[in-house]
């Protein structure tokens, strides 16, 4: 059972809330990205990653990046200004799909400009144009998310909500919003 939490006014961004969970996804995940004990804890477990693929062995100014990433990703999806483009925010999952598929899988992350790009993802399923539901999100440290267990649950996640929204034939944003409001 999984509900969905509306995160901005314009009803364009929503966030499932998996069951047994006190709060949604996203919230759940800014939460984390914010936690500078929990993050040290994991740059320690994935050091190896973080050493070769980013070839940082700094878990301090790890931790620092993924703050600041944080925030700018906040800022990013819950604009304020209410003029937020999602869709220049969110990418197929695919880097190789170019056109637009039902219920497509997409990844947001912030655009870092100095030392190594950011490894902050959100992952979402695409409702239409400019609305997105968030299904999870990961410090993403690999080439592919397939090669570590925490990337390959938020695989499985993207996969279990599209079939949760196919099975209750939710197909687009009005489908979607007819269940959910």
């Amino acid at each position: 059972k999984m509900t969905f939490d509306c995160i901005t006014e314009d009803k364009n961004l929503w966030a499932v809330r998996y069951d047994g969970e006190d709060d949604n996804v996203l919230y759940r995940l800014f939460d984390q990205w914010d936690d500078a004990e929990c993050l040290r804890s994991f740059f320690t477990c994935h050091f190896s990653d973080l050493a070769g693929y980013f070839k940082i062995t700094n878990i301090n100014q790890a931790v620092l990046d993924t703050m600041d990433d944080r925030d700018e990703l906040e800022c990013l999806l819950l604009d304020l200004e209410g003029d937020a483009d999602l869709d220049a925010l969110f990418k197929p999952l695919e880097n190789y799909r170019t056109s637009e598929m039902l219920l497509g899988k997409e990844k947001a992350r912030p655009h870092r400009r100095n030392r190594h790009s950011s490894w902050l993802r959100i992952y979402a399923i695409k409702l239409d144009k400019g609305m997105y539901l968030v299904t999870g999100g990961a410090i993403k440290l690999t080439f592919r998310m397939d090669e570590r267990e925490h990337t390959r649950r938020e695989l499985y996640n993207l996969e279990k909500v599209r079939n949760f929204l196919l099975e209750h034939q939710i197909i687009d944003s009005d489908s979607f919003l007819e269940e959910n409001i």
